[in-house]
């Protein structure tokens, strides 16, 4: 099993920044792929960004030249930098990892799930 705890989310007005921390603890070793995953109220679950073992990132459309995920392997914690916020941006951040590859298993295959942290932008 692998735990995954984010920190990092709070409260900021648009064209700020905020970083998110996930500290992995467990059999980290069995995983492959790690990523952000965004979900706002009553609504489903989105990519935001994910890496791979090997360093490969992916970042949707909507973050890309925004967002930065970043992994520090001797630390087992996953970030994700978030800068030129938007209110679209809001909602709860959910740090996911799964045993296979990103090709295969990001988004919607992922095995392990952190609470989130809450992300809040305003306008």
């Amino acid at each position: 099993q692998v735990q995954l705890v984010e920190s990092g989310g709070g409260s900021v007005p648009a064209g700020g920044a905020l970083r998110l921390s996930c500290a992995a603890s467990g059999e980290t070793d069995s995983t492959e792929c790690t990523a952000w995953v965004r979900q706002t109220l009553g609504k489903n679950r989105l990519p935001v960004a994910a890496i791979d073992k090997d360093g490969r990132t992916r970042h949707v459309d909507s973050v890309k030249d925004r967002f930065n995920i970043s992994r520090d392997d001797a630390m087992n914690t996953l970030y994700l930098e978030m800068n030129s916020l938007k209110p679209e941006d809001t909602g709860m951040y959910y740090c996911t990892a799964a045993r296979v590859d990103c090709s295969m298993g990001y988004p919607y295959g992922m095995d392990f799930w952190g609470k989130g942290t809450q992300v809040t932008i305003s306008s």
